[in-house]
């Protein structure tokens, strides 16, 4: 066998090892909309790239046939490779959006402390829809004022997560018909109409709330009646 078919047969393992983390990636952890908000992007170009180009390229570099030491080689290859490989899905996991608030972002002491059993421990199958309960206590929405002036927020602190249902009033009460968008946000209105012109949804049946993620604003597309999310879309860049 030459070098080259060895480092084609590597290279065509990788893509399919690549592709497999990205599907997980887009279908499972993010989803596109939140995929593209997050930077998830350049993470998988990241991970792919380096999965894609560091084994094969090594093959390439060190393959020749009957060489002495040849299985020492290619082991020590793979070894790196699943390595490096590993340690990349490891990165694109706590960045993973949980809460709508990266696993990365959430301590294990406060997870702990979710008034809710199911809330304390991230998942692994997408994010979890919550309800911030914003405290009532004067104390703990002082320490959430000066926390946020740190870049912490509500969604940071689990033991205020409850259950979706639990907000559906507040959410209908600010978010906004989508006619009124159009003088509020112009590029999210953009975006928006373009969407419901392929859907075919009744815009009068929608409500829109805005959620700010790494890279992007997303428009959030709420039932008018439920606040069950109908569409999440990227409505403009940071």
């Amino acid at each position: 066998m030459s070098r080259w078919r060895a480092a084609g047969i590597h290279l065509l393992i990788s893509v399919g090892v690549a592709a497999v983390v990205l599907a997980v990636m887009l279908g499972v952890w993010y989803g596109p909309t939140l995929f593209a908000a997050m930077g998830g992007a350049g993470l998988a170009l990241i991970l792919i790239g380096v999965d894609v180009v560091l084994g094969p390229a090594l093959t390439l570099a060190v393959f020749r046939s009957g060489k002495r030491g040849l299985k020492f080689d290619l082991t020590a290859i793979a070894l790196l490779q699943i390595a490096a490989l590993l340690y990349g899905c490891y990165i694109v996991s706590i960045a993973r959006p949980a809460f709508i608030a990266t696993v990365a972002e959430l301590e294990p002491e406060q997870l702990a402390e979710a008034k809710y059993p199911q809330y304390r421990q991230p998942s692994w199958w997408g994010p979890v829809l919550v309800h911030g309960d914003w405290p009532k206590d004067h104390q703990e929405q002082q320490m959430l004022m000066f926390a946020g002036l740190a870049g912490v927020d509500l969604q940071h602190f689990p033991k205020y997560y409850a259950p979706y249902e639990q907000g559906r009033e507040q959410m209908l009460a600010k978010a906004q018909p989508l006619a009124s968008v159009h003088s509020t946000e112009p590029a999210a209105a953009k975006v928006i109409d373009e969407w419901v012109a392929r859907s075919g949804v009744d815009p009068r049946n929608l409500r829109y709330l805005r959620l700010r993620g790494r890279n992007a604003w997303v428009a959030v597309l709420i039932d008018a009646r439920s606040a069950e999310p109908v569409k999440m879309l990227v409505a403009d860049k940071l």
